[in-house]
């Protein structure tokens, strides 16, 4: 999938069908002229369904579809016989995709399941025919109820990457190449700023055969959860992951202030963020040698009494089996 295909925030119009009118149909035979009501229901509409489907990483296959509109429901017919039931629509998503209520806002539902099923538009009720409004002071009733209306609403599908470990860093902290180093992905990587601008994933094979999730999301600036830069966009990828990898580099200027930062963005888009798992990793270690690591150490075990800390180094693969190891116990303690 190439980084333009990957579309995490639609807006769709949806519509489900009207439901059929009821029939006023009197029974009329050989012999028989006043056979009474026998007019059947109309059918309902169609709804429109929002299907979760892990094959799908992307809202891409959404990105121009903008209207879908269920069938109307069949008006019913003689002999009591009930009208068509519209033709439902069904939208397939991938898993953590949220819909909103474009007007209010409101979240209707999240998608986290493969084959999670819910109706977000529900189809209008058909029409009774005649023939339930029979009585023993009106035995021809000539009358019946029309169809219900459809539902039309203006949704927002926004996804949020399902992922067990989400990287956080500055944009050039080494998170792509980490990335593409212990999974199969293959991020764009570059020596610059903002080489990364929307979420990857791969997942990261461990011993016997067992694997977990991780995502490299967008680097964070100060200031994202204000908005600032494409805040909202990136931070929202995080919420999802119940393990957060912060990765400060090596050369930085104050790795706790970094680490600072860092935490206080997410504190203010969502303070719930910081009851997640959280590690820290300094990356593009091999520029340092032993008596630089160890004076280092000094200061970092006490600035990170209570976050778990390492060295690693990607480019070099220093520390990548200790940090699977560790990451696997954090994710299944």
């Amino acid at each position: 999938m190439t980084e333009g295909n990957f579309v995490d925030y639609v807006k769709i119009y949806v519509a489900s069908g009207k439901g059929g009118r009821g029939s006023t149909h009197l029974h009329r035979e050989k012999f028989i002229e006043k056979g009474g009501p026998d007019g059947g229901d109309g059918g309902r509409g169609g709804h429109v369904y929002i299907v979760g489907n892990e094959g799908l990483w992307t809202l891409f296959h959404l990105k121009f579809a903008r209207h879908i509109k269920a069938g109307h429901g069949g008006d019913g017919g003689s002999s009591r016989s009930t009208g068509s039931d519209g033709e439902d629509k069904i939208i397939e998503v991938p898993l953590g995709t949220v819909v909103k209520d474009k007007e209010t806002g409101e979240v209707l539902f999240e998608i986290t399941e493969h084959g999670e099923k819910r109706i977000v538009a529900e189809g209008g009720k058909g029409g009774l025919g005649n023939w339930h409004f029979r009585s023993s002071t009106n035995q021809t009733p000539r009358y019946a109820q029309p169809g219900l209306g459809g539902k039309e609403l203006d949704v927002i599908l926004e996804l949020k990457v399902l992922a067990d470990v989400g990287l956080v860093g500055f944009p050039n902290a080494g998170k792509s190449t980490l990335l593409s180093v212990i999974t199969s992905a293959t991020p764009k990587i570059a020596d610059y700023p903002f080489t990364t601008l929307k979420p990857n994933l791969g997942i990261v094979a461990y011993r016997d055969y067992k694997s977990f999730v991780m995502a490299d999301i967008p680097g964070i600036i100060e200031g994202a959860a204000e908005g600032k830069g494409l805040g909202h966009y990136f931070l929202r990828h995080i919420e999802r992951n119940s393990t957060l990898l912060f990765m400060v580099p090596a050369d930085a200027d104050d790795i706790k202030k970094e680490y600072d930062i860092l935490i206080d963005e997410l504190r203010r888009y969502n303070a719930e963020m910081l009851d997640k798992d959280r590690m820290l990793v300094i990356t593009k270690s091999d520029m340092l040698d032993e008596e630089l690591k160890a004076e280092m150490k000094e200061g970092l075990d006490k600035d990170f009494k209570d976050v778990p800390y390492m060295f690693i180094s990607a480019v070099a693969q220093q520390g990548l089996v200790e940090l699977k190891d560790k990451l696997w116990q954090m994710l299944n303690k």
